[in-house]
């Protein structure tokens, strides 16, 4: 893992990911497991391709990911955003395909916090006029 090629951080609600790029055969491997092993959802496997496959990279690069924070499909999201950000660092030419597809901006969408006196962010307790 000491000669990677490109690194680059994805992030997605709390999720935090760590992407090591380098010449390879395809191989990706999130938190020392297998992909398919990692994201049991396909929808999550193909989130995480989407960049390679636009960019007609999917079998040039190995890819080790290490990734924190928050659930599955978040941590899915932080991946694409990781990936598509080395993609860019090894080749300036594909930051224009990534960013029409909106892979390169950090999706922002945070849970909104608990309000004080209230059960939750936006619930209000029931109103009793008597």
């Amino acid at each position: 893992m000491a000669e990677h090629l490109a690194y680059a951080t994805g992030k997605r609600k709390t999720a935090v990911a760590r992407v090591y790029m380098k010449p390879g055969t395809g191989q990706i491997t999130i938190n020392k497991k297998p992909m398919m092993e990692f994201l049991s959802r396909e929808e999550d496997r193909t989130v995480v391709k989407e960049p390679l496959k636009l960019t007609d990279n999917v079998e040039k690069y190995d890819i080790y990911v290490n990734v924190r924070g928050s659930g599955i499909t978040g941590q899915a999201g932080a991946i694409r955003h990781g990936i598509s950000r080395a993609l860019v660092e090894l080749d300036a030419e594909l930051r224009e395909p990534l960013k029409r597809h909106g892979f390169l901006t950090r999706d922002s969408r945070m849970k909104e916090r608990k309000k004080y006196g209230q059960p939750g962010a936006r619930k209000r307790f029931q109103y009793s006029k008597r």
